[in-house]
Order: C-alpha cells, then sequence, then structure tokens
C-alpha cells in the first residue's frame, strides 16, 4: 500500500525517471556492449586457430608468416631469415581479411 500511495501522490515521475534510466541502459547494452563482446570473441577464437604457414599482422602493424607456435609464443618470419617471438595476444588479424578490407 506505501508503493501504492506514492505513485498516486506524484511518484509517477519518478517512475517515468527509472523507465527511462532502464531503457537508456537497454539501447546502451545492444549498441555498445554487445557488439564489443561479439568482436572480442571473434577475436579469441581467431588466437586460438591460429596454424603454422599463416600470415598474420600484429597490433603494432608488423606483417609476417607464422613459422613456429608455442603456449603463449609465436615465431613470426617477417623477412627472409629475420625471425621474431612475439605474444599469442599481439595477434591483431589474418593477412588476407586486412588486405581485402582494404580494397
Amino acid at each position: 500500500m506505501n508503493l501504492m500511495t506514492v505513485l498516486l501522490q506524484g511518484g509517477g515521475s519518478s517512475l517515468s525517471f527509472i523507465i527511462m534510466m532502464v531503457a537508456i541502459f537497454a539501447i546502451m547494452y545492444f549498441f555498445m556492449i554487445r557488439p564489443q563482446n561479439k568482436k572480442q570473441k571473434e577475436i579469441m577464437n581467431f588466437r586460438k586457430n591460429l596454424e603454422v604457414g599463416q600470415s598474420v599482422v600484429t597490433a603494432g602493424g608488423i606483417y609476417g608468416k607464422i613459422k613456429e607456435l608455442e603456449d603463449n609464443v609465436v615465431v613470426l618470419e617477417i623477412a627472409t631469415g629475420v625471425k621474431i617471438r612475439i605474444d599469442r595476444n599481439s595477434i591483431f588479424a589474418d593477412m588476407a581479411s586486412t588486405q581485402n578490407a582494404a580494397k
């Protein structure tokens, strides 16, 4: 009964405020948070499925071909005979997908 009396005595404006806040949160979730989580999952699956011989791009913009895969380290050949060891999490994208996106 207390809630009913508050609503009848002008508490309707606070109810509309709560509804508006819920609506704003729902909009933020569907347009910002959910797509970001989806992109994060795609990147995690890509990094988990890396293969030897695959051409990739690192987060720093280095293009190379994977020569060895260890638990958390990738050996990347960036030029003939030049190999670097990088963290698996710094692999950003497949080289083919970045070249297709540029066209």
